[in-house]
């Protein structure tokens, strides 16, 4: 604690022993520390804590509570009215703002109960719910995890408390009662990974695999998780304190998740299988005894495992080391099966020196195979002529079966000795058959049961885990390359076949895991988490699994990029499936894992990666649990990206499209503030056919036309844009040779009629190569990164899905992520997996010829978002995107103002000083008009008002006068305003005309779209009105702006306007 807190009092009601550690704490750090347990449970706590140099014993929980600053409180459902209400209760002791923290085991339900009755009880305390565990990963080892959530200045307040404890990490987390739902996720993957690692090793005893093998093995895979490698231990020993352990997980830990699912109306399929034989271990009786879940399980499953963990035990891996260093020496391999893991071991097997010759049915993925050095053949018969060795890694028994014996098959052709090692996941009684198989060919052809656990990555680092069995002479023929490929190699006694069963348990122990994480974050998300937050706590609890840590981030991306697809675990459960009917060994769980994959595949998502099955949640629940991207440190961020491209290779460029070739780049403005990063260039507020031309006659390198189509509805914006373009083709077609590119310039916040208008230019220009999505945007503070795109505010980036502008009544979206955006607002009819990416590092890295390359390389109307976080990223792009152009490519733009002032080489300009306005001294006062409605417009209001109090008039508009009312009210409304506009400028004072801030919307997009539009509209009116010449005229109304340039415009019979300026940064 803070020295300012040293003598504060903490107490405990309540003790396990984590309480023991943080009073320990505590007393280190100065603080006096009481306690009270109930009598009734064990006193030895008390005795512990009292030892620990200071701890006071209480006689009852008012006593221990009193004067203190925090008070920590652990008690089951049963009790806790008691202990807070009673006569000596803990209220009777709380002194005024006492912090009180529960670890109680209670449902949601309960603990708001609680709190509402506190706070009639006492007004003046502070009450957090809190979860509390010791910290398992390698970041948080053995530390003391407290996360806390209440109001947020309790929360606050509470972390001060905990700040200077030692060995202490403390996170504040949401409203009160969102530590304890943390808790239960955690509680309801313990419960099912208890389970899945009881069914795992059991099955794994019964195909003849020692236990302590299948521990060592496991524990280092892909199928681990703290619980396999806590409980598995325990499980093989008899510990008595398993016992404990299944009691605890059972009575104060599933059964909460159990009625808390029940009162969300939550499927828990898994958990609620694991709860039926968490309760079967618990409570059975054989021979009128209470039987130890040990013996039930023994009993249900058929095999002795203590028995079998007694037996002769050997090292594997130790096994596998003596067999590579007597192996012989092979270098022709041939390879079968260039999926994502053969193309990364078949490419490292040539990086290691050895002479690959591969077969595959998809042609692309060999050439690419090739071009790595690599042979290539067209059949499994051809690459088997001649090699010494030959490797399998098809994706099911099916396609092994046919590439050894089908049509052009392998098998006729090896030479007499060759070796096979066969590494894709089959059941062990598909290699025990091929085994035999084999012999009976009579030609000493050797087989190696040899799958693979790691992943696509280790496959190509050549660190996959490699489990192999077969016998000594097959082993020694293929151990260089069993060698070559793996990091860890396990020799597994028992023949072919042995391997095989040991990858079987593990793909068990994976599907469930990868499962579970599904059910736990669809969970969670029900319970309404931050589900980042959650996988950000539990990666430290015992919850944790391998396959949660790796498969909950495409989950939480929403990405689902096949790694390794939902289709494969329906094929791997289902082996397991299959085994455990021919072993006559239930296995509960696992088969429930099994059916939600059958079912994610059967709902057309079997090709996505197997973390989709979070999908089956999803979509039976209607949760969504893809998390949105966290707020960052703007700073760090853009310090954390590559250095900037060295060039800027814009002038030569610039030149070359608009002079060279004649290309025009044609800027659609959807509303005014589209100019503020060019300057010198012509902006049209009227586009007939012989205004257009006249502009493509001077052959600028750019210009812009207003539209103002932010204002309409999106039919009406759509036609408009429709009506530009043919009149864009009209003037084309009378200018010989000459061509240009439509830019559609919208908001950076993501707002604006997408894809409506660029489907409008489609449906009159015709297909583009590629639509081009680039918000990036420098002086508002907008960045592009790792497709996500910000909204800076106060040094922090904003995904810009959690802004303000993201809400809007009319332009509201959900999505960050552009891909995702670009799929929301099209509607899924084009999904974020078709939207292809152009990152900064390929930016920054590589530079514009890399960026015309991509460009060239997309497919026909492909859209492409830009990743952008400075000016000369988008130069780098535009340079890369004019090549592309003078290659012939037609792109559509949607873009915020930076990307035009890159594409047409713009060269900043300093702001325009108050001095270069031309304002003549003048008697009059001055115009502002303000009509945007968003937050941080109303921000800049205040403080206009602020800081010119004394020289400022205001005067409101009512919108719900000129938008809701009738036109009589509206016309007063509008009157009222342009009779103090008049009187206030002649007086010479500065006057400012802003809407009323409580925004108003429509109860759809459309209605809220024709209220901006007569908010607009009245203000025109109201500018046009006033017949007082202001000294000048400023305005933060954005569509407003438009309707009053062109109105001005037309009056005085002009079509054009000249930018003059830009804004500064």
């Amino acid at each position: 604690m803070s020295s300012s807190s040293l003598s504060a009092v903490v107490a405990f009601v309540g003790a396990d022993d984590l309480s023991l550690a943080l009073a320990a704490s505590f007393l280190r750090s100065g603080a006096i520390v009481r306690f009270y347990i109930d009598p009734e449970a064990d006193e030895s706590a008390a005795r512990t804590l009292a030892e620990q140099g200071g701890g006071v014993t209480c006689a009852s929980p008012a006593e221990a509570a009193r004067d203190a600053t925090l008070v920590i409180v652990l008690s089951d459902a049963d009790g806790v009215d008691e202990l807070f209400f009673g006569s000596e209760g803990i209220v009777k002791g709380l002194c005024t703002e006492a912090v009180v923290l529960i670890r109680s085991m209670l449902v949601p339900s309960h603990l708001e109960k609680l709190e509402l009755k506190l706070s009639d009880e006492k007004k003046d305390i502070f009450l957090l719910d809190g979860y509390i565990f010791i910290g398992l990963s390698d970041e948080l080892k053995q530390k003391i995890v407290v996360v806390a959530s209440g109001r947020e200045n309790v929360a606050k307040r509470a972390e001060q408390i905990f700040s200077d404890l030692d060995n202490m990490i403390y996170f504040a987390e949401g409203e009160f009662g969102c530590s304890s739902k943390i808790k239960l996720v955690n509680d309801l993957l313990e419960s099912i990974h208890f389970v899945a690692s009881t069914e795992a090793m059991f099955l794994g005893v019964r195909a003849g695999i020692h236990p302590s093998i299948i521990y060592d093995i496991i524990s280092n895979a892909a199928g681990s998780s703290r619980i396999f490698v806590e409980a598995v231990p325990k499980l093989l020993s008899g510990d008595p304190l398993l016992i404990g352990s299944l009691k605890s997980l059972l009575k104060k830990n599933a059964s909460y998740v159990m009625d808390t699912a029940k009162a969300v109306t939550f499927p828990l399929p898994l958990l609620s299988v694991a709860y039926q034989q968490l309760m079967h271990g618990s409570s059975a009786v054989i021979g009128g005894e209470p039987a130890s879940p040990l013996k039930v399980w023994e009993q249900l499953f058929g095999v002795n495992i203590i028995d079998a963990a007694s037996q002769p035990i050997y090292d594997a891996s130790k096994l596998a080391d003596q067999l590579v260093v007597a192996s012989k020496e092979a270098k022709k391999v041939g390879f079968i099966g260039l999926g994502a893991m053969g193309f990364g071991m078949a490419s490292h097997l040539l990086k290691s020196g050895f002479s690959v010759t591969a077969y595959d049915v998809y042609k692309p993925t060999l050439a690419r195979f090739a071009e790595l050095g690599g042979l290539s053949k067209h059949s499994p018969e051809e690459v088997s002529k001649d090699v010494e060795i030959l490797i399998i890694m098809v994706a099911n028994e099916v396609q092994a079966e046919s590439v050894l014996y089908g049509n052009a098959g392998a098998v006729p052709v090896l030479s007499a000795g060759t070796s096979i090692i066969l590494s894709s996941t089959v059941s062990p009684g598909f290699v025990t058959q091929l085994k035999k198989r084999l012999e009976a060919e009579g030609r000493e052809i050797q087989l190696v049961d040899a799958p693979v656990s790691g992943g696509v990555k280790r496959a190509a680092d050549g660190t996959l885990t490699v489990m192999v069995s077969g016998t000594d002479e097959a082993l020694q023929c293929t151990g260089s390359v069993l060698s070559a490929l793996s990091e860890k190699l396990y020799a597994i006694k028992g023949g072919c076949g042995a391997a095989s069963s040991v990858k079987m348990v593990n793909q068990l122990l994976a599907g469930v895991h990868i499962a579970s994480a599904a059910e736990a974050m669809a969970f969670g998300a029900r319970l309404n988490l931050r589900t980042r937050r959650v996988f950000e706590i539990i990666q430290h609890a015992r919850g944790y699994s391998w396959m949660f840590g790796n498969r909950v981030p495409h989950m939480l991306d929403n990405d689902y990029s096949p790694y390794s697809a939902v289709d494969i675990f329906v094929k791997d459960l289902g082996i397991v499936s299959r085994e455990s009917s021919n072993l006559r060994i239930p296995l509960h769980v696992s088969s429930i894992a099994h059916q939600l994959f059958v079912a994610g595949s059967a709902s057309g998502w079997g090709r996505f990666d197997d973390g989709a099955v979070v999908k089956v949640y999803e979509t039976l629940t209607g949760v969504k649990v893809e998390g949105s991207p966290p707020i960052l440190n703007k700073e760090d961020v853009l310090r954390s990206l590559p250095v900037e491209w060295p060039e800027v290779p814009m002038d030569d460029l610039v030149s070359s499209a608009s002079h060279d070739s004649k290309k025009v780049v044609v800027v659609l403005d959807d509303d005014p503030t589209g100019t503020q990063t060019v300057h010198d260039i012509d902006v049209l507020t009227e586009w007939p056919v012989e205004a257009l031309r006249e502009q493509f006659l001077k052959l600028p390198t750019c210009f812009f036309i207003l539209t103002n189509s932010r204002s309409m509805i999106a039919d009406k914006a759509a036609l408009l844009v429709k009506d530009i373009c043919q009149n864009l083709e009209a003037a084309a077609k009378t200018v010989p040779g000459f061509s240009y590119t439509v830019v559609l310039r919208g908001d950076s916040t993501l707002r604006g009629h997408f894809p409506e208008e660029a489907d409008a230019v489609v449906s009159v220009l015709g297909d583009m190569d590629a639509w081009i999505i680039c918000p990036f945007f420098l002086q508002g503070g907008r960045y592009t990164i790792d497709d996500i795109h910000y909204v800076a505010e106060s040094g922090r980036l904003i995904p810009a899905g959690e802004t303000e502008f993201a809400k809007d009544a009319a332009f509201g979206y959900t999505s960050s992520n552009l891909r995702q955006w670009v799929q929301e607002k099209t509607r899924g009819r084009i999904s974020e997996n078709q939207v292809s990416t152009i990152s900064i590092s390929l930016l920054r890295k590589e530079g514009p010829n890399a960026v015309c390359q991509h460009l060239c390389s997309l497919e026909k109307g492909s859209v492409c978002i830009i990743n952008a976080a400075s000016e000369r990223d988008m130069n780098v792009f535009a340079a890369g995107m004019i090549q592309a152009e003078l290659k012939g490519k037609r792109f559509l733009c949607r873009t915020a103002a930076s990307f035009v002032s890159a594409r047409i080489g713009i060269k900043p300009r300093p702001p325009i000083r108050p001095s270069e306005l031309g304002l003549k001294r003048s008697l009059a006062g001055g115009l502002i008009v303000v009509g945007s409605y968003v937050p941080k417009t109303t921000k800049q209001v205040d403080e206009l008002r602020s800081q010119c109090m004394q020289s400022l008039r205001v005067i409101e508009v009512s919108v719900e006068m000129i938008s809701l009312k009738s036109t009589e009210d509206r016309d007063q409304e509008i009157s009222r305003v342009v009779e103090l506009g008049n009187a206030y400028i002649q007086s010479g004072r500065d006057t400012l005309v802003v809407t009323s801030r409580q925004l108003i919307t429509g109860r759809t997009p459309e209605e809220s779209l024709e209220i901006n539009y007569k908010v607009s509209s009245a203000l025109v009116e109201i500018v046009r009105r006033i017949s007082s010449r202001p000294r000048y005229i400023l305005a933060k109304a954005i569509l407003q702006v438009a309707a009053l340039s062109r109105d001005s415009h037309s009056r005085s019979g002009g079509r054009a306007m000249h930018a003059e300026a830009q804004v500064d940064p």
